[in-house]
């Protein structure tokens, strides 16, 4: 089964999407929009960037910093790994859980690259 991003309102009235993948576990989350079409913006900047994102590991000392897009990889307050998705203006575009192993923080960025270039859109209802 093919990843998907899901559109969703938020209690605030804003809007938020998950890409999903095949097995509906979510793998990415985005920042909230002010509007449907700027969530779907978000969207296509997500599909297009993703192949082309470098990765930038900063759980290692004296990481190297690489340019927009990317995938940062970072420790958190909890001692949990993730990543976050920058896109070509440096603005953070999808974000992943927390992971205690950084093997599957690196694994989730896999299945991202994986789902979200054929990824449908759909709108779900709260």
């Amino acid at each position: 089964m093919a990843g998907k991003f899901e559109i969703k309102v938020t209690d605030s009235g804003k809007y938020r999407f998950n890409l999903k993948a095949g097995n509906g576990e979510v793998i990415a989350t985005s920042q909230l929009y002010a509007t449907a079409a700027s969530c779907k913006k978000g969207i296509e900047s997500v599909k297009r960037i993703v192949l082309n994102a470098k990765l930038e590991d900063q759980t290692v000392e004296g990481f190297q910093t690489v340019t927009n897009p990317k995938f940062e990889v970072y420790t958190d307050k909890n001692n949990e790994t993730r990543f976050r998705l920058k896109a070509r203006n440096g603005e953070i575009v999808a974000t992943g859980e927390g992971y205690s192993a950084k093997k599957s923080c690196l694994n989730g960025i896999e299945s991202i690259k994986k789902n979200a270039p054929e990824a449908k859109v759909v709108e779900v209802e709260n």
